[in-house]
């Protein structure tokens, strides 16, 4: 019985381990790894766009406040709120970019399947496709 109990755990993990190597060996997954690599170096895109270019503007708007010096002391502890809203537009930039970003694949994805096949000639047209074949068969005899 002993044996059993240790056989089917073996069982188990070795249907994993199949598992897992059957979801490596699929292309999503090198699909999903570029994608992360472009992500991350998107979001740095983005984190730039927002730290260097809007939060200093919005400051400038909202009259010169610098954003990561908003801060609210309580006791010993800082909340740091600026940089808190720095996240968030950070955040609110990125998901747009990538809103638009999708939109527009979807955008072309729909237009190349709207594109109709040509249609298939009609029974009539097939007939036709096969006298002009023939006559032109017997004029090159």
């Amino acid at each position: 019985m002993a044996n059993e109990a240790k056989k089917e755990p073996e069982k188990k993990s070795k249907s994993i381990v199949a598992e897992f190597k059957e979801f490596i060996s699929k292309g999503n997954v090198l699909d999903m790894a570029v994608g992360l690599i472009i992500g991350t170096a998107f979001t740095g895109i983005v984190t730039s766009l927002v730290n260097d270019i809007f939060t200093p503007l919005i400051g400038i708007v909202i009259g010169g406040i610098n954003f990561a010096g908003i801060c609210i002391k309580l006791g010993e502890a800082t909340l740091n709120v600026g940089l808190f809203l720095q996240a968030i537009i950070n955040f609110l930039l990125t998901a747009s970019c990538v809103f638009i970003v999708v939109k527009t694949i979807n955008r072309f994805r729909r237009k190349k399947e709207e594109k109709p096949a040509p249609p298939k000639p009609t029974k009539e047209e097939q007939l036709l496709t096969e006298i002009r074949d023939l006559l032109k068969a017997q004029q090159k005899k």
